[in-house]
């Protein structure tokens, strides 16, 4: 009888403990949801992936198991309207609007940002900027819900650290864009086009779905306009692509360790030696199969922390408190 009551003693305070904890991780979740704390997040597990690919770029090999300890994560990628708000309350002047100094030789003594131009391919182009993502001709306007871009590194950072979140490593990432598919070529599944859907903003979607003209190509979507992939996670592929917190190392994938591997301790990139790179992932509305196919969840690219594009923005996480 005695070992019956301890025994029933110990599974009621096991409830009430486990209460206890859903309930607290419930009030988190709504304050980590609350508008204030930059928009709305989701709750990864704890769990494992396999980082890579088999095919494609050498940086993307070779094949290895990651743990990656539960995390928070936006659940869009940070809109312009969101950013906005982090500007006027903290004076923050991001690197596309920086006045460089006008001694120093070359397309970067001035202010401006790299944009995507029909026929003419990537150009710098002064005054771009997040506020102008293509130019002082362009605006937000009404693009309130789309993704910020022209946003650096440091801008990036700098969001994160205002909002009390940070930037995700590239084994969250990775393992937050998978959803839980694993080893499959796509965030959805192995096929590109699954039932002939398209189920993400890249360039071959975007001319099919009647987004192809010349003036719409620089176009980034609100999230929501395709369906979320298997961690309720949207825009993981395409519409802009994301800083991740990492320096980029190309063969860092053959010494990464098995347990939330946090990146190199310093850029390295081969491809331009001397520069050293932050990772950036999930491809954008520009990528396509014939470009790298950057929206491929094991795909890498990377950038000079100090670069801003007019398809390149990003998104936070937190870790649990």
């Amino acid at each position: 009888m005695v070992f019956f009551f301890s025994w029933f003693a110990l599974a009621t305070l096991w409830v009430l403990n486990d209460a206890r904890r859903i309930k607290r991780e419930k009030e988190q979740l709504r304050a980590l949801n609350n508008p204030e704390a930059g928009g709305e997040m989701v709750w990864l597990p704890t769990g494992k992936i396999t980082m890579g690919m088999t095919t494609g770029a050498p940086d993307a090999q070779p094949l290895h198991d990651v743990k990656v300890t539960g995390f928070f994560m936006d659940k869009t990628e940070v809109t312009n309207e969101q950013f906005a708000k982090f500007a006027a309350a903290t004076g923050h002047v991001t690197a596309a609007e920086w006045t460089p100094d006008a001694r120093v030789a070359g397309e970067r003594s001035q202010a401006g940002g790299m944009v995507f131009r029909p026929q003419l391919g990537w150009r710098f182009v002064p005054g771009a900027n997040w506020r102008h993502p293509e130019g002082p001709e362009s605006s937000i306007v009404g693009r309130e819900k789309a993704p910020v871009v022209q946003i650096s590194w440091e801008d990036a950072a700098a969001y994160a650290r205002w909002a009390g979140k940070r930037l995700p490593t590239e084994a969250e990432w990775e393992y937050a864009a998978r959803g839980g598919i694993m080893h499959a070529a796509y965030i959805w599944g192995p096929e590109l086009q699954p039932a002939g859907r398209w189920l993400a903003n890249i360039f071959p979607a975007r001319e099919q779905l009647g987004h192809g003209a010349a003036d719409d190509l620089t176009r980034l979507l609100p999230g929501g306009t395709f369906p979320p992939n298997n961690f309720g996670l949207l825009d993981v592929a395409g519409n802009a692509a994301e800083w991740c917190a990492d320096w980029y190392g190309a063969a860092y994938y053959k010494k990464s360790p098995h347990a939330n591997p946090p990146g190199p301790e310093t850029g390295d990139d081969s491809d331009e030696p001397g520069v050293a790179k932050r990772v950036v992932r999930g491809g954008s509305f520009l990528s396509s199969e014939t470009n790298g196919a950057a929206y491929r969840p094991g795909a890498r690219a990377k950038a000079a922390p100090d670069y801003t594009a007019s398809d390149l923005g990003f998104r936070c996480v937190r870790s649990k408190p």
